[in-house]
């Protein structure tokens, strides 16, 4: 054998090697933002249906008359570790020293720390106690949530001006049977001018206006003052009249509440406001699309804690029934009126064909995501989740919250 000859060839094939080194470590640097993103979405879906499965347990909670109780992730600290080896080894079945073929080996190893801390206290139970207010609902409104869904979870009663109910209060309980199909008839009118794009929700445009003697402003005062009023001089008294534009109660039409003179619009103010942040007001008119049934009041929001006793009512005690739309409704799109706010599936087995489920005292519960109204049920669902996110407070941080890669 030629030792001379063999010596390259090794230290060529030994050189043909040096590739697959860098391929390696570019591919361990590679690895980390995959390990990044899994690990970001992996939690991430980790978290959400925690919370989805502690909102449906603590339905079932308040359904056995339970206490309700909620739990947060405060922090997660992931760390991942990457080691990688390469080398070179006589091919099997080779001469000894004529084949050398390439080894490499690596290893991932992650060690993640969850903290998770109870969410309670004197703030969160006041949150969770506190009725919504007018402000959280238009919000929610204008992310195009049906109304009639909306409504019909919040809202625990409503208060129609100038009927013949006592106090004008109908509420929206399946026990009461009278409220409740009032309730419902007022809800689905609005949903059906909503279908419509007729539906407004905005604050009352009111003007203030105050008279002051024109010898208690100075110069400076003067310049001032027209920096937030308008103001204009009465040489007959020798005052001025101070006029601001400000944002009134938020109300729901059938139209747009800034055609409306002034002096209606402080008519309409005087019948609806009465300073609750908890109570939305509507007026419906006739002339207007839906205006075939004329009708103006006030919906009482209710809390995030009476939702969950509604909706766990739901579960036996006082399930909703089909309510049929006055007849001076309009058509309703596509028909939507479910029975129930949101329809769950009890079994003594897991359900099939479901978002989630969880166990409770040897049943499972659902929210049924099957059949004709699986979209009006998840929307429901989204609904209660973010109402839960309007309720909860900042969760306490333990330490710094991170994920760690090293390699």
């Amino acid at each position: 054998m030629n030792y001379k000859n063999a010596y390259p060839d090794r230290q060529n094939r030994l050189q043909r090697l040096w590739p697959f080194l860098f391929i390696l470590i570019a591919l361990s640097g590679c690895l980390s933002p995959m390990a990044l993103n899994r690990a970001v979405l992996a939690y991430d879906d980790a978290v959400t249906d925690a919370v989805s499965q502690q909102l449906l347990i603590n339905i079932v909670r308040a359904h056995h008359r339970q206490p309700v109780h909620f739990t947060g992730v405060s922090n997660i600290a992931a760390t991942f570790n990457f080691q990688a080896s390469a080398g070179a080894t006589p091919s099997p079945g080779g001469l000894a020293g004529a084949v050398i073929s390439p080894v490499f080996g690596g290893s991932v190893a992650e060690s993640p720390t969850i903290s998770i801390v109870p969410i309670e206290g004197e703030e969160f139970t006041k949150r969770l106690l506190t009725p919504f207010s007018q402000n959280k609902l238009i919000l929610l409104l204008r992310q195009r949530f049906d109304v009639d869904l909306m409504l019909r979870m919040m809202a625990q009663e409503v208060r129609l001006l100038n009927t013949e109910q006592p106090n004008g209060a109908y509420r929206n309980s399946p026990g009461n049977k009278a409220g409740y199909e009032m309730f419902r008839r007022v809800v689905l009118h609005l949903s059906a001018i909503q279908d419509f794009n007729q539906l407004y929700a905005e604050p009352l445009a009111l003007i203030n206006t105050w008279t002051i003697p024109a010898s208690a402003i100075t110069a400076d005062g003067f310049q001032t003052l027209q920096k937030e009023f308008t103001v204009r001089y009465n040489p007959q008294d020798n005052t001025y009249t101070l006029r601001k534009q400000v944002a009134g109660p938020i109300l729901i039409t059938n139209y747009d509440p800034n055609t409306l003179s002034a002096e209606e619009r402080e008519a309409l103010r005087q019948r609806v406001e009465d300073g609750n942040t908890s109570d939305i007001a509507f007026d419906i008119r006739a002339g207007y699309y839906g205006g075939e049934w004329p009708i103006s009041g006030v919906f009482r929001l209710r809390s995030f804690h009476s939702i969950l006793g509604f909706l766990g009512k739901a579960l036996g005690e006082e399930m909703g029934y089909h309510v049929e739309k006055d007849p001076r409704t309009p058509p309703i799109l596509a028909n939507e009126n479910p029975d129930l706010t949101m329809e769950f599936i009890v079994s003594d087995t897991p359900p099939p064909d479901v978002d989630l489920s969880i166990r409770w005292d040897g049943r499972y519960y659902a929210v049924n995501t099957k059949g004709p109204y699986a979209r009006w049920n998840r929307d429901a669902f989204q609904l209660l989740f973010l109402l839960f996110q309007m309720t909860v407070t900042d969760i306490p941080r333990v330490g710094v919250p991170s994920i760690t890669i090293a390699k």
